[in-house]
C-alpha cells in the first residue's frame, strides 16, 4: 500500500537534491561529476548535439533531448548509474541503436540517457543447448556473423539492424516470425537492472531452460516493457539449426485481395513457409527504385522456404499451385544466396525506400495485427481508405502505354494472358503512403510520409492511424504487433486491454518503479 501511495506522487517532484534548484534541462555540476565518477569522464556527455541525437528515433514524435548521456561499460556501472539517478529523482532513459518507431527514447521529462551500445560482448554460446547470452550492444547481424560457422542462427529479424536487448524491450519480430516466432517466443532469460539499481535475473542466474512452471513469468513481464520497468543488460536467446536448404520467391498479383487471399490459403494448406511478406504496388515501385530491383510494379508476395531439398520441392509445388489459382504472375524463384540476399535486403530497406519517395519528410508507420482469417478484409479496406484519403499515391496503368509487357489500357484478363501487370505509380498531392507487412502472422504496416512541420498533414496521418488501430481492435486484433506502444498508442492500449488491464499494469509499474523514473511517459 505504501508503494501505491508513493506512486500517486509521480511527476510532482521530478527533481530533487542535486537538481532541485536547476531549471529543467540542466543537471547540476555535482551530479554530472558523480556520473563521471561512475563511468569515467570520457563516457559522459552534456553536449547539445549528442543530447539531440539521443532524444529521437525513427518516429515522427518530437520531444526534448535528455540532459546528459552516459555510456556504461559493464553491468556494475549500469547498476550504480541507476541507483544514483533514482536516489536523486532523475529520469532514466535506456538507449540502444535508436531505430524504434514509437518515440521510445524521447526524454519527455529530461533526465539521463543510458546508452548501452558499448556493452557489446557475446558472453556465452551453448551450442548443444541452442542458446546464447548477449549484452545490449550486440545487434542481430553481429550475432549471426559470430554464429556463421556454428551451424546455428538467430532468426528474429526486424528491418533495422537493431540491438537484441532493445528487440527484447520492444517485443520485436520481423519477417521470420511466421515460422520462428517473435522475441516473446525466443527470450529465455533476462538480466535486468531495476530502477533502484538492484540486479534481477528473470529466470534465475545462468538458467537457459526451454520450459518452466516455476512462479510468475518475469521474463515475459520485461519483454515488451519498453524500458519502463528496468534496463536490460543481457538476454539469453534461443538459437536454431541453420536450414539445410533455402529458396526464396516473388510473385505479383492482379489485386491486393488476391495477394492476401493467397497468404491465407498457403497457411491453411499447412505449407511451413519461413517468410511471407506483402508489398503493395506503391512499395514495390519504391523498392525497385531504391534497391535497384526489377520486379513487376503490382501487389506482390516475397516468400522463403527452409528445409531439406526434398521438402522444399513439395513446398514450392504446393505454393505455386495456390498462388496461380489466385491469378499470380511474374513468378520467380531465387535459389542462389546472392539473389536471396538482394531480395531480402530490399525488403528490410523498405522503410528507407518509402522515405526516399518524399525526401525531407518523416515516416509514420502503423502496426496493426489481426487474426489471420480477418487479414484480407482489413488489408483491402485499408488500401481503399488510403486511396480515398489522399495519404497515398494511386497505382494506375498509364493509358496507351506498354508497361510490364502489355498495353496499360488492356483489361485485366488480357494483361494476365500476356503475363504482365501494367501499373504506374502516380503520386497524389498528399504524402505518398504504402502497405508492407508480415502477413503470415496477420501483421502489416502502412508507411505514411509526412512533413512534421505541417500540423494539418500530421493530424490527418495520426487520425488515419487511430482509425486503423480501432478497426483492428474491432476485428479482435491489436493496435501494435511489434513496434510497441511508446508515446503514440497509449489511448489505443486502454481501448485494447480495458480499464482493469491498464490499472493492473499501473500497479505492476508502481511496485517496480514507485517514483516513475524509468522511461517516463511511455506505454502508460
Amino acid at each position: 500500500m505504501a508503494q501505491l501511495l508513493r506512486a500517486a506522487t509521480w511527476g510532482l517532484f521530478p527533481w530533487r537534491s542535486y537538481c532541485s534548484h536547476k531549471a529543467k534541462g540542466e543537471l547540476c555540476r555535482d551530479f554530472v561529476e558523480a556520473l563521471k565518477a561512475v563511468v569515467g569522464g570520457s563516457h559522459v556527455s552534456t553536449a547539445a548535439a549528442v543530447r539531440e541525437q539521443h532524444g529521437r528515433d525513427e518516429s515522427v514524435h518530437r520531444c526534448q533531448p535528455p540532459d546528459a548521456v552516459v555510456w556504461p561499460q559493464n553491468v556494475e556501472q549500469v547498476s550504480r548509474v541507476a541507483a544514483l539517478c533514482y536516489g536523486q529523482g532523475v529520469p532514466i532513459i535506456p538507449f540502444g541503436t535508436g531505430t524504434g518507431l514509437e518515440g521510445g527514447v524521447c526524454a519527455v521529462q529530461g533526465g539521463v540517457c543510458v546508452n548501452l551500445t558499448q556493452m557489446d560482448q557475446i558472453l556465452e554460446v551453448n551450442l548443444e543447448d541452442f542458446s546464447v547470452v548477449v549484452e545490449p550492444g550486440v545487434t542481430r547481424k553481429a550475432l549471426n556473423t559470430h554464429l556463421r560457422d556454428s551451424g546455428l542462427w538467430f532468426p528474429v529479424d526486424p528491418g533495422a539492424d537493431a540491438s537484441l536487448c532493445g528487440m527484447a524491450a520492444t517485443a520485436a519480430s520481423g519477417t521470420n516470425a511466421v515460422r520462428y516466432g517473435t522475441m516473446r517466443d525466443n527470450v529465455l532469460n533476462l538480466e535486468v537492472v531495476l530502477p533502484d539499481g538492484r540486479l534481477l535475473h528473470t529466470a534465475g542466474p545462468g538458467r537457459h531452460f526451454r520450459k518452466s512452471a516455476a512462479g510468475y513469468n518475469l521474463t515475459g513481464l520485461f519483454v515488451g516493457s519498453e524500458g519502463t520497468l528496468g534496463l536490460i543488460t543481457a538476454t539469453t536467446l534461443r538459437l536454431y539449426p541453420a536450414p539445410e536448404a533455402t529458396v526464396a520467391a516473388t510473385c505479383a498479383f492482379p489485386s491486393v485481395q488476391a495477394a492476401v487471399d493467397s497468404t491465407v490459403h498457403i497457411l491453411q494448406a499447412a505449407v511451413p513457409v519461413a517468410r511471407i511478406e506483402f508489398l503493395d504496388e506503391v512499395m514495390m515501385d519504391a523498392c525497385n527504385r531504391y534497391s535497384k530491383l526489377n520486379c513487376a510494379v503490382a501487389p506482390t508476395l516475397f516468400l522463403e522456404f527452409h528445409g531439406s531439398q526434398q521438402a522444399l520441392e513439395e513446398q514450392l509445388q504446393r505454393t505455386e499451385e495456390i498462388v496461380q489459382q489466385n491469378g499470380a504472375s511474374d513468378f520467380s524463384w531465387a535459389k542462389e544466396a546472392k539473389e536471396r540476399s538482394q531480395l531480402w535486403a530490399a525488403r528490410h530497406n523498405a522503410w528507407y525506400a518509402a522515405l526516399a519517395l518524399r525526401p525531407g519528410c518523416k515516416g509514420y508507420s502503423t502496426d496493426v495485427c489481426v487474426p489471420i482469417s480477418r487479414l484480407p478484409e482489413i488489408v483491402v479496406q485499408t488500401k481503399e481508405d488510403l486511396n480515398a484519403s489522399g495519404l497515398t499515391g494511386s497505382a494506375r496503368p498509364a493509358a496507351g502505354e506498354r508497361w510490364g509487357g502489355v498495353r496499360a489500357d488492356q483489361n485485366l484478363g488480357q494483361q494476365e494472358a500476356e503475363g504482365g501487370l501494367g501499373w504506374r505509380i502516380a503520386l497524389s498531392s498528399g504524402p505518398p503512403g504504402s502497405i508492407v507487412g508480415h502477413v503470415g502472422d496477420g501483421n502489416f504496416h502502412c508507411i505514411l510520409l509526412v512533413n512534421p512541420d505541417d500540423a494539418e498533414e500530421l493530424g490527418r496521418v495520426k487520425a488515419f492511424a487511430e482509425q486503423l488501430g480501432r478497426r483492428a481492435l474491432a476485428l479482435h486484433g491489436t493496435c501494435t504487433g511489434e513496434h510497441g506502444i511508446g508515446l503514440g498508442k497509449r489511448q489505443l492500449l486502454q481501448e485494447e486491454v480495458g480499464a482493469v488491464g491498464v490499472e493492473t499494469m499501473r500497479q505492476l509499474k508502481a511496485v517496480l518503479d514507485p517514483r516513475g523514473l524509468m522511461n517516463p511517459g511511455k506505454v502508460l
